[in-house]
């Protein structure tokens, strides 16, 4: 991707966890499924944990943004609140009858998610 790409701002960006645990590969799956349905951009959440300038610039300039964890680590959600992103909606996987340990990747739970992150950025 180009820095310009990733520069330009306006779109909405999904960060997601893809933690070891099951529910953190439904989070990254569902966030991947998003993108495909062009309901907005999965994002690089090691590019904010990092600094890396254009990510930054690209995440502060973003219309919305959604952050998917997997557990109530909230790994998404600290990690941008850490690098002073504070405007963003917020879904766990484990608040959705998900349970971590118990809950691996299926395309109905995958479903059950990106179900819940379309309701969510619509409203």
């Amino acid at each position: 991707m180009s820095t310009e790409k990733v520069c330009q701002g306006g779109s909405t960006l999904i960060f997601a966890c893809s933690g070891a645990a099951d529910v953190g590969a439904v989070a990254d799956q569902a966030a991947r499924r998003l993108t495909q349905k062009g309901v907005g951009q999965m994002f690089c959440l090691a590019g904010v944990g990092g600094d890396v300038a254009p990510i930054m610039e690209r995440t502060r300039s973003a219309s919305g943004i959604l952050a998917i964890d997997g557990c109530s680590l909230d790994c998404v959600k600290k990690t941008l609140e850490q690098a002073g992103i504070t405007q963003f909606q917020h879904l766990r996987v484990t608040d959705l009858c998900l349970e971590k340990g118990k809950s691996p990747v299926t395309p109905e739970r995958v479903e059950v998610v990106v179900t819940q992150a379309r309701a969510m950025l619509q409203s």
